[in-house]
């Protein structure tokens, strides 16, 4: 598979057979929406839970949104897709593709807030932080071997685990795909 961005060539993946996702199961969701509060925290300057929702500092927007249409409820974050549709969107180059780990991450300070990213995704999950000006989209937890809102799902509505990269269900152009799944054995 080739990426181009802007006419250049991306670097080619070394993902191997699969990549590490996080996979929402909407029939276990019960929108308490504990993905969304964790999400903030573990993104919040303070590890603190009350901090991270203190009007006294600028609280850090959470990556992960729950979409909810009763009876019908789930989690929504970055797919990291395939073929991001947001990095080939971005006017500014702060998206861009571990051609190592396969996560999009953003680059906080090329980021200029336009939201062409919100536009071209299109599952939706790039965040708009309207206090500092800038996106937000899920990064996986890096660093961390579970993503906060896969470890404090009390549903275990979300899953960590891998995708055959035989084809992948977003970008550019939005194809239907089937992925095979293998899910990881919670540990803790």
């Amino acid at each position: 598979m080739l990426l181009t961005v802007y006419g250049k060539r991306l670097p080619p993946t070394d993902w191997g057979d699969a990549v590490k996702r996080v996979y929402a199961n909407a029939q276990v969701c019960m929108a308490c929406h504990l993905c969304e509060v964790y999400c903030r925290q573990a993104h919040s300057p303070s590890s603190d839970l009350a901090s991270a929702y203190s009007r006294g500092t600028l609280p850090a927007v959470a990556a992960v949104r729950v979409d909810e249409k009763r009876p019908v409820s789930f989690a929504v974050q970055c797919r990291h897709c395939d073929e991001p549709a947001c990095v080939y969107a971005c006017l500014a180059g702060a998206l861009s593709k571990d051609p190592v780990t396969g996560v999009v991450s953003v680059d906080a300070e090329r980021c200029v807030g336009c939201w062409t990213c919100v536009l071209a995704c299109p599952v939706g999950a790039p965040r708009q932080d309207f206090a500092r000006g800038k996106m937000v989209k899920c990064d996986l937890c890096q660093g961390c071997e579970t993503p906060a809102c896969v470890a404090n799902c009390p549903n275990e509505a979300l899953i960590y685990g891998e995708v055959e990269l035989e084809a992948q269900p977003c970008g550019p152009a939005s194809r239907v795909a089937v992925a095979s799944v293998r899910m990881e054995a919670r540990t803790g």
